[in-house]
């Protein structure tokens, strides 16, 4: 939706298209590569993937791929409704980030680095997100990612959407996510 909205791509969209620039990747596999970093940088952090991790790195850039593909989301020329559909894609991405976190499967890779980040500077889930966002954006801006006021707009909001999901919903920020292993052995009933 935030995509959809026509205002400008959300700062990892802008580093993702940055990265297409230098790399013939489609938005959805630039989304999976920057996925599968992200994941390595978070183990090498101590934070190992758990099955969360692992699916939302494969799927959710399928899925970004298929959804553009098909046109699933309408476009609007009126900068009301844009603007509108842009509100709405940050406060179910934050409903979602909220949905999915909450079992402690293993956080994806972006919101991986958030939460550990949150947890190593016990800052808010906002002031955290939005030095992501920040820097993700400006490293986009430098591979020649395009920006719009829709991208500023997310990257300076995103997060007290995420983070007003989490107080909402009681969202533990110091909960520990299951890792693969950890989660292999609970089903092989070790």
């Amino acid at each position: 939706m935030i995509l959809d909205a026509d205002l400008g791509l959300s700062a990892w969209g802008v580093f993702q298209v940055g990265l297409m620039n230098i790399v013939d990747l489609s938005f959805g596999q630039a989304t999976q590569l920057v996925g599968l970093g992200l994941l390595i940088f978070g183990w090498t952090l101590g934070f190992p993937p758990g099955f969360g991790t692992v699916s939302n790195m494969l799927f959710i850039g399928f899925f970004i791929d298929v959804i553009l593909r098909w046109e699933v989301v309408p476009k609007f020329s009126n900068i009301v409704l844009q603007l509108i559909l842009l509100v709405a894609g940050m406060v179910m991405l934050g409903i979602a980030s909220y949905f999915y976190l909450n079992p402690k499967l293993g956080a994806g890779p972006r919101d991986g680095l958030m939460i550990g980040l949150v947890q190593k500077l016990d800052k808010e889930v906002s002031v955290v997100r939005a030095g992501i966002e920040i820097t993700v954006l400006v490293l986009g801006i430098a591979m020649g990612g395009p920006v719009g006021i829709g991208t500023v707009i997310t990257a300076l909001s995103v997060g007290y959407f995420v983070q007003m999901a989490f107080k909402l919903g009681k969202y533990d920020r110091n909960a520990k996510h299951m890792n693969l292993y950890e989660l292999a052995r609970s089903l092989g009933g070790k």
